[in-house]
């Protein structure tokens, strides 16, 4: 190393080192003003906000704003219908903190409830909550995620089947359940790259290609994400009673999760068609899939399907909220409020959703030999078979053994 990149380097760490000493020999934060005090200021200013209000808002302290919800003095000053005059004794700033508040009676020609909303400021911490809680958290999920399966299989490899293949085949999966399991994978990856990229479009996407790329990324993305959702509840709603029986908790699933499902050791416990962590995956799907698709319901028709207040009313009930000391969660919300609660979580859950599913084609693709032959031809060697599903290889054997034969050809059985 030269000299000067050296002495660079003391340089850095020298700067470095100020900044941390100068950061915690800052002098603590001041405590917030006396609510008592700020109540007594606002006498002088006939209940009005001070200056010292205003303030403490933008160093980011909670302060109590009921008092800028009481409106004029109604009685101050008489109305004089349809002609020129007072407003009843209700100045400009009670007019506008009235509509802040949603407390002003408005009436409109269209739009119905909806367009009587002209302040909504929610709206703000729904942006704020979006673009540096969700949007970074949720990218760090995911890949998070990548990285641990790909650290996974540098330390593990490929899970591979330890017998000879036998060159003999049974059916896995018949092709209306290939075609069910394709619907909903292929319309869920469609719907998560729309929805990542309208989620990070405007700060990964338009920095590097400019707002026309951008602006018809997202156009397609909406276009996609809005008429995707239908093939995807259809094939939830298949995969369902296709398989559920088959994913219902059993005792072999305890003995599959104390030999970590064979993945972790050279150990292959026994299953049937599904195994332990295959019905992780098929809940995880059916659960936070309908979830999702509810939310998503919510968000196509806000105004038919306001789901969040009486998701909250359900919850209130139970006392949960109440029981953390959260307190009461809100009941009455506009419709701006209903469909930014509602794409949040609908976002939070896909996010959940789509790291489960990405371990789950690592595992059906380049993680195990053979996987993938299950749901690409249906067909699977049974040696495979027998190393990862053995019960339900023994019981298509047996099926297809006292099963009717028709000039001598077998034909695999479920």
């Amino acid at each position: 190393m030269s000299k000067r990149s050296s002495g660079f380097g003391w340089f850095m760490l020298l700067a470095l080192g100020l900044a941390a000493l100068t950061y915690f020999l800052q002098p603590p934060a001041a405590p917030g003003p006396d609510p008592a005090v700020l109540a007594e200021a606002r006498k002088a200013t006939g209940g009005a906000q001070t200056l010292e209000d205003i303030l403490a808002r933008q160093r980011g302290e909670q302060i109590d704003d009921t008092f800028r919800q009481e409106f004029g003095q109604p009685g101050a000053a008489p109305d004089l219908p349809g002609q020129l005059g007072t407003r009843g004794g209700a100045s400009d700033p009670d007019f506008w903190r009235a509509l802040r508040y949603d407390a002003a009676d408005l009436n409109v020609s269209a739009g119905g409830d909806v367009a009587k909303v002209l302040v909504q400021d929610g709206g703000m911490a729904w942006f704020d909550f979006r673009k540096n809680t969700l949007a970074p958290y949720g990218g760090w999920l995911l890949l998070g995620t990548i990285g641990a399966l790909l650290l996974f299989y540098l330390l593990r490899g490929k899970v591979m089947i330890d017998e000879p293949m036998t060159g003999r085949t049974v059916t896995r999966f018949r092709f209306f359940e290939r075609f069910s399991h394709w619907l909903l994978a292929g319309s869920f990856v469609l719907l998560g790259l729309s929805g990542l990229l309208t989620l990070f479009g405007r700060w990964a996407i338009l920095p590097l290609f400019g707002k026309e790329v951008n602006s018809t990324l997202l156009i397609g993305a909406k276009f996609v994400h809005n008429n995707l959702a239908w093939p995807f509840m259809l094939g939830l709603v298949l995969v369902f009673f296709l398989w559920v029986w088959h994913n219902i908790p059993n005792r072999t699933d305890i003995t599959w999760f104390a030999q970590a499902g064979g993945i972790i050791g050279k150990n292959h416990p026994p299953a049937k068609k599904f195994n332990a962590g295959q019905k992780i995956i098929f809940w995880s799907v059916i659960l936070l899939g309908g979830s999702i698709s509810l939310s998503g319901l919510s968000l196509l028709f806000p105004f038919e399907l306001p789901l969040m207040a009486k998701t909250f009313g359900l919850i209130n009930d139970t006392g949960l909220p109440q029981w953390i000391g959260y307190g009461v969660l809100p009941v009455d919300l506009s419709p701006q409020e209903e469909m930014q609660l509602a794409q949040l979580w609908h976002a939070i859950v896909a996010f959940v959703l789509m790291a489960i599913i990405v371990a789950h084609i690592y595992i059906g693709s380049i993680g195990m030999q053979g996987a993938y032959d299950a749901m690409g031809s249906g067909e699977v060697d049974e040696a495979w078979a027998h190393q990862h599903h053995s019960i339900w290889l023994d019981e298509v054997k047996s099926k297809d053994t006292t099963a009717p034969r028709d000039g001598g050809a077998t034909t695999p059985a479920e």
